[in-house]
């Protein structure tokens, strides 16, 4: 089958070619990719910055599609059924195979490019807030607001009544994030009023001693990136002097709940019910997912990349 694999050259991240089909565990469905989305902690791997964790790696983590082979146990929607899910690895390919608990099945009212944008970004969004506590009447500063997690976890925190201060690089690229419910749009961290009773930073380097020194007394911020690659370097003498029992939190999506499907379900059933919008910045054929690829890194995707399987 095609798929999307890894390449040596830095300046071609990704090439097409071919890959063998997907050998799937008793418990695993396998589907036809109709569409997925590229994240950057995706394109972090593919330049050697994060780990690909084992031999043989390829990537894709969010997809949506058509099941093709149901699971062996019984678990899991029948074949024909239309899914998104949300496999460790493999996906950006014509077919993978994807534990039936990390699957949800689409309504006819939600397509698949909308659907394959759901998945890495939508479920951190809805972890991060459940780990940030009751947004509801409280403060929110979040850094690198301008990203697929920064528009679902504004759009859901001004939803439940939180007062949300979106920081982006520049102007235009908080437009959207003003329509979803962002009360205050700044570019620069030390531009942002304050103070504020939940910090959500994902921006490192000189980010986040800065995000940190907005905390409210008894305030939270929790960290949950670092799209900038900078080291962090945080002076705990004026930690001390800040905000009095302020806390620092350190937030990893996989950690909370290793599966994935009750999450996608409930995203699902927002953006069918109209509560939540995704933000697709880009929708291309996978041919181009390298010139996708450099568009991320080059900041100059919205919210999130798709790509379409012809």
């Amino acid at each position: 089958m095609k798929a999307v694999l890894p390449a040596a050259d830095a300046d071609t991240p990704v090439l097409l070619g071919e890959a063998p089909e997907p050998a799937p565990a008793h418990n695993e469905l396998v589907m036809s990719v109709e569409a997925y989305s590229v994240n950057r902690g995706e394109t972090f791997q593919l330049d050697g910055q994060l780990d690909r964790t084992w031999q043989g790696w390829r990537p894709g983590k969010d997809v949506s599609g058509v099941v093709v082979r149901p699971a062996a146990d019984g678990s899991g929607p029948a074949a024909g059924t239309r899914v998104v899910a949300h496999p460790p690895a493999y996906g950006w390919a014509e077919r993978v195979a994807v534990p039936t608990s990390s699957v949800a099945e689409l309504p006819d009212g939600v397509d698949a490019v909308t659907a394959a944008a759901l998945p890495l970004a939508g479920i951190t969004a809805l972890r991060l807030l459940r780990a940030a506590g009751p947004v509801a009447g409280r403060r929110i500063l979040i850094t690198g607001a301008s990203g697929g997690v920064g528009h679902y976890v504004t759009e859901l925190a001004a939803a439940s009544g939180a007062a949300v201060t979106a920081v982006v690089a520049y102007a235009e690229r908080g437009a959207r994030l003003a329509e979803l419910g962002a009360d205050t749009l700044v570019t620069s961290v030390a531009d942002a009023p304050g103070p504020y009773d939940i910090v959500l930073e994902s921006v490192g380097g000189d980010s986040l001693p800065a995000a940190l020194g907005r905390l409210a007394p008894g305030g939270l911020l929790v960290w949950f990136g670092q799209a900038s690659r900078t080291p962090v370097t945080l002076d705990f003498f004026d930690f001390f002097k800040g905000p009095n029992q302020a806390r620092i939190a350190h937030f990893d999506y996989t950690t909370s709940e290793t599966t994935y499907g009750r999450d996608l379900a409930a995203l699902v059933r927002l953006v069918e019910t109209g509560r939540l919008h995704p933000e697709i910045g880009s929708v291309r054929d996978w041919s181009r997912t390298a010139e996708v690829i450099a568009d991320l890194r080059a900041r100059k995707v919205r919210g999130n990349a798709v790509l379409t399987l012809s």
